[in-house]
């Protein structure tokens, strides 16, 4: 691995058992073998494995204790006892005959007034974490390099795509140059066209997507200003950023992966950046955006005197 496990989950809370699936597709990826076989196990069969030692999971896997211990952390575990017990609670959820869980907190037959409410309060808490946790000093030198740049890419794929297309939009009615790549490809060529006055954004949440790794490198490499939005700042990203603005995540469940539910914490970011850029390029940020107000306008507006 590239990157110290301890230093991505300083200070998140472990996942709640019924997220530990998700987790583990969602971390699959990052594992070596070994480490994949325990995750399988673990996921696969919560009951047996709470009631193995680490060294009795050690052998069940064909691993070594060490790896197992290092799974547990990676899943979000202070240790393989955290993770037991972990293991304890979810196999007692199953055998229990209770409802699955859509979330951590939502069941399948949960009436939607609870899953209204049990999701606005996730995403509260989404929003509190990722402001309390946000660098502002970070903040301030990306929003100066935004209010100067000659041009601004930023990339970013799946949901964290429609946060990068967010972000041009709104930088666009500002009347800045802004342009959002999700096809891997063309965020590359694209980047090797930026300069020292040229800003590039990357946005994810794993801070180990290639696909966006890649453009960013070579935005660094051509002398532009980086700047990374994720939810990992010790990932792989972070080596080619200038600047690192970190996101919170609500917990993570079979329906709400990591990636999706990132989404609120970023679409925050996307906001607190425009709104200083605004504040710094007032002067010609408020006729630009009344402008462009007033050429859409015609299209909100009722033809023929009635309503729609």
């Amino acid at each position: 691995m590239t990157h110290d496990v301890k230093e991505i989950f300083a200070g998140e809370a472990p996942p709640a058992p019924a997220a530990l699936a998700a987790k583990v597709r969602t971390l699959a990826p990052s594992m070596t073998r070994s480490m994949q076989r325990v995750a399988e196990a673990v996921a696969g069969d919560p009951a047996g494995c709470a009631a193995l030692t680490v060294t009795g999971l050690a052998e069940l896997t064909g691993t070594s204790e060490a790896t197992v211990v290092r799974t547990a952390r990676l899943l979000g575990y202070p240790g393989y006892r955290d993770l037991r017990l972990a293991l304890a609670g979810l196999a007692a959820q199953q055998q229990s005959g209770r409802a699955p869980a859509v979330t951590a907190d939502i069941a399948v037959d949960d009436p939607i007034a609870d899953v209204v409410a049990k999701l606005a309060y996730d995403e509260q808490q989404t929003l509190a974490d990722t402001a309390a946790g946000l660098d502002t000093v970070q903040l301030g030198a990306a929003v100066t390099a935004l209010a100067a740049a000659r041009r601004i890419d930023i990339y970013g794929v799946g949901a964290s795509g429609l946060v990068a297309q967010d972000l041009a939009q709104k930088l666009l009615r500002i009347g800045l140059i802004a342009h959002a790549h999700s096809d891997p490809h063309l965020a590359v060529t694209n980047a090797v066209q930026l300069r020292a006055k040229d800003v590039a954004i990357a946005i994810t949440h794993s801070g180990s997507t290639g696909d966006i790794i890649e453009p960013l490198r070579v935005a660094f490499e051509h002398g532009a200003t980086t700047v990374a939005i994720t939810g990992r700042p010790g990932g792989p990203v972070a080596q080619y950023a200038d600047h690192i603005l970190t996101t919170s995540t609500a917990r993570e469940s079979e329906l709400r992966p990591a990636a999706m539910s990132s989404r609120t914490s970023q679409l925050l970011v996307v906001d607190c950046l425009f709104v200083g850029v605004a504040q710094r390029t007032y002067e010609t940020a408020a006729p630009a955006l009344s402008a462009s107000y007033e050429a859409l306008a015609h299209r909100h507006t009722p033809r023929g005197g009635g309503h729609r």
